[in-house]
């Protein structure tokens, strides 16, 4: 059974713009052709590959098909500038949990992007779920907490950041000072990314031994997550890299001296023999080696 390559590359187009409509604006055809595409597709496969919704998304049957079209545009797209030696830019769909994109990700694609004409679709997504997006097709790599590969896929381990629980002076003296520290982080309010992230109930854990319920502010922005912390609305979580400068001056403060939690993360990626996704790692890896911790 083969699938028409112009199939797969509408059924990729449907998923990433969410819509049949946007997807014929992308492939500049019209809608009624991008119905009859995806309706072919599925009359060869004898599954439903498209959930007809809004946003439009894969069915469990469609996210195999998924990861076909990204292999499949992929090899096309290197054959092509064997043979004609200049093509239009590649699409690389890419899972970034948000701190890497914030401090040494961009120095990857800046790299990749000098050398190839790619055009970088990223998904920000929590390192400890990014690796779902490798499994329903929605990437061709990502950037992982998870040091066990996903089926298909190899995985690189690239190095911790660390991050250190931190609050303003004024924050630790009305929150934590004159009590026991596992009974003032039972009262005393943090900031997290999202319901995701975990870090600071890890932090508690590890100082208390206990599960304590203190008072949370969901701040979704890494740049927000930072000012909530540093005008004071809570402790949280930040990496070394931004938090020591800002203890140095005075404008913060660790509120459990010497304590830390390092997170270690992970390249992986489909297992092509390909030259952009080669460099793609490769990339990625000289930007790690900048700014992660190696022990």
């Amino acid at each position: 059974m083969l699938i028409d390559s112009a199939q797969l590359e509408t059924f990729a187009a449907v998923v990433d713009e969410g819509s049949f409509d946007a997807a014929a604006q992308r492939l500049q055809v019209t809608p009624s052709a991008i119905s009859q595409r995806i309706k072919a597709l599925e009359s060869r496969l004898g599954q439903v590959v498209v959930m007809r919704g809004k946003p439009a998304r894969p069915t469990a049957a469609g996210e195999a098909v998924l990861r076909l079209a990204r292999q499949v545009a992929l090899l096309e797209y290197e054959a092509i500038a064997a043979v004609q030696g200049t093509v239009d830019a590649l699409r690389l769909p890419i899972a970034v949990n948000a701190d890497s994109l914030n401090h040494w990700f961009l120095d990857a694609m800046l790299d990749l992007s000098e050398q190839f004409p790619a055009r970088f679709v990223i998904h920000r997504e929590d390192e400890e779920y990014s690796a779902e997006f490798l499994r329903n097709g929605t990437v061709l790599a990502a950037v992982t907490g998870d040091p066990r590969p996903v089926q298909g896929c190899r995985v690189v381990p690239l190095g911790k950041m660390r991050y250190l629980p931190v609050a303003t002076p004024e924050y630790a003296d009305r929150w934590l000072a004159g009590k026991p520290l596992a009974d003032a982080l039972g009262e005393a309010p943090l900031i997290v990314f999202n319901e995701k992230d975990v870090l600071q109930h890890r932090l508690i854990r590890k100082l208390t031994r206990r599960r304590l319920d203190p008072p949370v502010h969901a701040v979704p922005a890494a740049g927000a997550f930072h000012q909530a912390v540093s005008i004071g609305l809570g402790w949280g979580m930040i990496e070394d890299q931004v938090a020591d400068p800002a203890i140095a001056a005075g404008q913060l403060v660790t509120i459990a001296p010497g304590k830390y939690l390092d997170v270690p993360l992970y390249w992986q990626h489909w297992k092509l023999e390909s030259e952009v996704l080669a460099a793609l790692t490769a990339a990625v890896l000289r930007a790690a080696a900048t700014s992660l911790r190696r022990s």
